[in-house]
């Protein structure tokens, strides 16, 4: 498994978080940087999952 795929699914959570933390509390710039984790993680699992396709693993 590619490291991309690791960091990326990290990201993601830590983006799912930090998304639940600002609605919770109002805060809406906590939100928007919790939705931009979850999209950079998924882009970056997406990368990491094509490196692995590569190698045909």
């Amino acid at each position: 498994m590619d490291k991309d795929r690791i960091e990326g699914s990290m990201d993601q959570a830590k983006g799912g978080v930090k998304e639940g933390a600002g609605k919770l509390t109002g805060d809406k710039k906590l939100e928007a940087e919790g939705k931009a984790d979850k999209a950079s993680g998924k882009l970056q699992n997406a990368v990491g999952g094509l490196k692995d396709k590569l190698r045909g693993e």
